[in-house]
């Protein structure tokens, strides 16, 4: 379930404009979901070979050259889908959990 709810995350970060690991990163921080690096790059180079994002390299000045990833039109059909899947998910769960909507028998 997280892998899906990353993936959500991720293509809405990077569909708002192309973005750095440690970009991505720090925007999931924000909303206090804590991801290492280990865990961000296999889950991008999913969505990369799915031809949901792509990438271009760009100079740094401060080091080696960056990846910046960008949400393809592909991806955007994607991430339109996650949210879908995602807004009837928060109803499901909040019929089952809500004690007034839920009538056990």
């Amino acid at each position: 379930m997280r892998k899906g709810v990353l993936e959500y995350c991720i293509l809405s970060i990077i569909k708002r404009g192309d973005a750095y690991v440690s970009d991505l990163i720090d925007e999931l921080k924000k909303g206090q979901l804590i991801v290492v690096e280990g865990t961000l790059y296999p889950l991008l180079t999913r969505l990369k070979n799915a031809e949901f994002l792509t990438y271009r390299w760009e100079e740094s000045t401060s080091g080696p050259p960056r990846k910046y990833y960008a949400v393809t039109p592909k991806g955007e059909i994607f991430l339109t889908e996650l949210a879908q899947v995602w807004e009837k998910l928060t109803q499901s769960v909040n019929i089952i959990t809500n004690s007034n909507n839920y009538t056990h028998e």
